[in-house]
């Protein structure tokens, strides 16, 4: 089946066989290798993306269902190319990861928080990333590295010539 997506902001085609899963086709027909296979069930979260802005478990999707959707992987994350997003930024400030193989689906899930709340509590990034396994961290760092981004997110949502309040301003 002919199957067309947007992935990263780009028109994609891909000729599949009905049965293949979006991450095989992330991985092994777009040769985008950032999105992790690690279960393959839907239980560690390491092939979390974005689909449509909504953190989604590639493994469990098949390529078909997301015709015509819009893809986001964690190449498609940071702005521009060498540049780090906030969210990818405050993960490397708090130690947010490792081994790094969680780290992708962890980004994404906290990107589709983060699209939908600007002001997570701890509690509701618990909740965010409670579908994704991460082995190496303890998940302190990581909630961390969220409620981190959420902040620097927050401050940036400013008004044309307005500045940031700061304690020293105070």
């Amino acid at each position: 089946m002919k199957v067309e997506l947007t992935v990263n902001g780009q028109p994609r085609v891909a000729d599949l066989e009905p049965r293949v899963t979006l991450l095989d086709c992330l991985r092994d027909h777009l040769d985008l290798k950032g999105t992790r296979a690690g279960c393959e069930h839907g239980v560690c979260g390491a092939c979390t993306v974005l689909v449509d802005g909504v953190a989604v478990r590639s493994c469990l999707m098949l390529a078909v269902q997301s015709d015509g959707l819009d893809i986001r992987t964690i190449e498609g994350i940071a702005p521009t190319p060498g540049e780090l997003d906030v969210v990818q930024d405050a993960f490397c400030e708090t130690h947010g990861l490792q081994c790094g193989y969680c780290t992708a689906g962890m980004i994404a899930a906290a990107h589709g928080l983060l699209r939908h709340n600007i002001d997570p509590t701890e509690e509701d990034v618990r909740e965010a990333i409670s579908g994704n396994i991460c082995r190496c961290t303890g998940y302190g760092q990581i909630i961390e590295a969220v409620l981190l981004a959420a902040e620097r997110l927050r401050g940036r949502n400013l008004r044309p010539g307005e500045t940031p309040v700061t304690e020293a301003a105070e």
